[in-house]
């Protein structure tokens, strides 16, 4: 396997620059770029092809791989809505992703498929969020690019069944899921999310959290909360992943490289761990 940090990792507004060259010397392979409304650093809904093939040489001259782009947008424009004008937006978001993820030569894009709210049932969610899906997977069959969709707290796709049902039913080989590792540790096991889901995952988030704390504030850095981490390392192994694990995280607020640097360490352990 390989190891990247998301974006996220990184104060708000770092440089590119500065997140290649704090990367490289902390060992990683990759970084997993995001896509922002204009005016963010990086990829935004109007990054040209000619900008992002010059962020893939920034990239390449650090020797950094990007192979996943993630993205927050679908938070505001959930393909789930009520709205068909909101899932519209959602999807113009997917398809700017797909493109670019194309142009960088990616093989996988993180979607977040819907919420379940007030105003949204899971039956809604479930239904909305799979028909919008269903027309964009042919396009990135087209672009070569597949569909991670990711469990996050959305009170949705609440257990690995409800994962891979919803997967096989839409039946497209270039949808599947950005699992995440640490998502999951508050109502379910990781390492039995993987073999679950098995060859269905794409890609993988890791990131760590505390039980006894129980609610968004309990996530810690890796290998200081409660992921069994040798368990989730050879769930990996039997279902045959390969590819990148990606830390998502929040920076340290006294020296925000220095997390980089402890989870690039962090993630070699988890690697290798037996």
């Amino acid at each position: 396997m390989k190891k990247a940090v998301n974006q996220w990792c990184f104060p708000d507004g770092t440089p590119l620059k500065q997140v290649f060259e704090v990367s490289q010397a902390a060992g990683l392979d990759g970084v997993e770029l995001n896509i922002y409304e204009p005016g963010g650093v990086g990829l935004t809904l109007e990054t040209t092809d000619a900008e992002a093939k010059a962020i893939k040489k920034m990239a390449a001259d650090h020797g950094l791989e990007l192979k996943s782009l993630s993205n927050g947008l679908l938070w505001q424009s959930p393909l789930s809505a009520a709205s068909a004008d909101v899932r519209a937006k959602g999807v113009s978001i997917v398809r700017k992703q797909l493109e670019l993820a194309s142009v960088l030569e990616m093989d996988a894009i993180l979607v977040v498929p819907g919420r379940v709210d007030k105003e949204t049932s899971y039956e809604e969610c479930w239904a909305r969020s799979q028909q919008e899906l269903a027309q964009l997977a042919p396009y990135a069959e087209q672009l070569g690019v597949k569909i991670g969709v990711e469990n996050v707290w959305n009170k949705f796709l609440l257990s690995p069944t409800d994962m891979v049902r919803y997967i096989d039913e839409l039946s497209y080989a270039f949808v599947g899921a950005y699992f995440d590792v640490g998502n999951v540790l508050n109502f379910g096991f990781p390492e039995q999310w993987i073999r679950s889901l098995g060859e269905r995952i794409v890609k993988v988030h890791v990131k760590d959290f505390s039980t006894s704390v129980g609610n968004i504030t309990g996530f810690v850095p890796l290998l200081s909360g409660d992921v069994d981490w040798k368990s989730v390392r050879q769930a990996l192994r039997d279902v045959g992943y390969d590819d990148y694990i990606t830390a998502e995280l929040s920076p340290y607020k006294v020296d925000a490289n220095q997390m980089i640097h402890d989870t690039s360490r962090q993630m070699s352990f988890i690697m290798d761990c037996d």
